[in-house]
């Protein structure tokens, strides 16, 4: 009788211990529910109100007339070009160096104190805050190289922040490469190097691929080392010095136009806004694709 009531107790016991977990675990899920619907509110109002007022302005002078004076027609052409220009110069100085990295880091160095050093800046690096960056170039080549704002102080700006990025990346990637391609081909006698080049770059390419397009989307929208770097131009510059000067580009001009109190400006900086938007979902998009695949 005693067992069957000592049984009985730890049965209701249980029982009580189970709806609890099941109140917390229901507790905690429609918390869960709750925190990502209100994210994603917030990020669907802020896409309705870009595409409401971007779309709006969006005309074909946007793309074939420079950036407007206050109350006149024009476009947002010299901005266009001159984001493009300088994010290109970044990542054409910022891919070779963040691969070569991040293939030290897996492949030379996975264990040595140099990289653990590198690993520890490269994460300071990808937290450090854009502005920072920005000051940064700004007192070295901008004040004392360059002597003035010019697009290759903000190409080096940028360059800075797509490094971090593409080495993570890419370090990533080749830790993922199966260690038994690289005994195969290290035993039919192939150098390290090729080894490298021939097998671990060719497996792990599309995500070093994807890891340059992430860094592209991470400096599509950046204002902050802009302003500090390349400034901005309200005119399109085609003389060889161009690069050594002031050079147009959209993060700036939004932010100039955003604050300006003419609608029309207020409407372009709506529509550059928007084609930032869709440029850095459509690398994102290509990204995922590309990671799906690896």
């Amino acid at each position: 009788m005693n067992a069957l009531a000592l049984n009985a107790k730890l049965e209701r016991r249980k029982m009580r211990r189970y709806h609890g977990r099941k109140r917390t675990n229901a507790f905690f899920l429609v918390m869960s529910v709750l925190a990502a619907g209100f994210g994603l509110f917030w990020l669907g109002a802020i896409l309705y109100s870009l595409c409401y007022h971007g779309f709006g302005g969006l005309k074909l002078t946007v793309f074939t007339e420079m950036t407007p004076a206050p109350t006149m027609e024009g476009g947002l052409l010299n901005a266009i070009l001159g984001s493009i220009i300088i994010s290109v110069m970044a990542v054409a100085v910022g891919t070779p160096i963040g691969i070569l990295a991040g293939t030290y880091l897996a492949e030379y160095g996975r264990y040595s104190r140099l990289s653990f050093f590198v690993r520890f800046i490269n994460d300071i690096l990808l937290s450090a805050p854009s502005i920072v960056i920005g000051m940064f170039i700004w007192v070295i080549l901008v004040e004392n190289v360059v002597h003035g704002f010019s697009a290759i102080a903000g190409a080096v700006a940028l360059a800075i922040i797509v490094i971090p990025v593409i080495v993570r990346t890419t370090e990533n990637m080749l830790l993922l490469v199966p260690n038994g391609l690289r005994e195969a081909a290290a035993a039919l006698g192939a150098p390290r190097s090729f080894v490298i080049r021939a097998v671990t770059w060719r497996a792990a390419r599309a995500g070093i691929v994807t890891g340059v397009l992430l860094a592209v989307a991470r400096i599509s929208g950046e204002t902050a080392p802009l302003l500090f770097t390349a400034f901005n131009n309200q005119f399109w510059d085609d003389s060889k010095y161009a690069l050594l000067r002031p050079m147009a580009n959209l993060p700036v001009t939004i932010f100039n136009f955003a604050m300006s109190p003419y609608e029309d400006l207020q409407s372009l900086a709506w529509v550059g806004a928007l084609l930032i938007t869709v440029a850095v979902l459509t690398l994102s998009i290509i990204a995922r694709i590309l990671e799906k695949r690896s």
